[in-house]
C-alpha cells in the first residue's frame, strides 16, 4: 500500500514541528512541513500529494490563493484546515477526509 503524502503549511514553526511528527508516526503517513508559501508551492508543483493541511499562523488570503493554487494544480488534492485541539483531533480529521475521499472513489466507480 502506498503511503500518503501530505504537506502541512503553518507560520507556527514549533507547531509545524509537532504536526510533522504526528503525521509521520503513522507509517502509512509522510509529511513534509513548509513556512514559507513559495517553497510550498514549489514542493507541491513538483510531487503528487494526497493532503495538504493548514496550520496557524497564515494570513486568510494568503490561505485562500493557497487553497485555489492546490485545487488548481491537482483537483484530488484533499485540504484540512487545522488550527489546534490536540493530535486526537487531529487524526479525527485525517481519517475523516480520508473516509469521504474512499466513500467518493467507490461511488465513482459504481457510476
Amino acid at each position: 500500500m502506498k503511503k500518503l503524502e501530505f504537506l502541512i503549511l503553518g507560520k507556527n514553526e514549533p507547531i509545524l514541528e509537532i504536526l510533522l511528527r504526528l503525521v509521520n508516526a503513522n507509517e502509512d503517513w509522510h509529511a513534509v512541513g513548509f513556512s514559507d508559501e513559495e517553497t510550498a508551492k514549489d514542493y507541491f508543483k513538483q510531487n503528487l500529494l494526497d493532503i495538504v493541511l493548514f496550520s496557524s499562523g497564515i494570513e486568510a488570503a494568503s490561505e485562500k490563493k493557497m487553497q485555489e493554487f492546490f485545487k488548481t494544480e491537482q483537483p484530488e488534492i484533499e485540504i484540512i484546515l487545522h488550527y489546534g485541539g490536540g493530535s486526537g483531533l487531529l487524526k479525527c480529521e485525517i481519517l475523516e477526509v480520508l473516509e469521504k475521499r474512499r466513500k467518493r472513489k467507490l461511488s465513482q466507480n459504481q457510476a
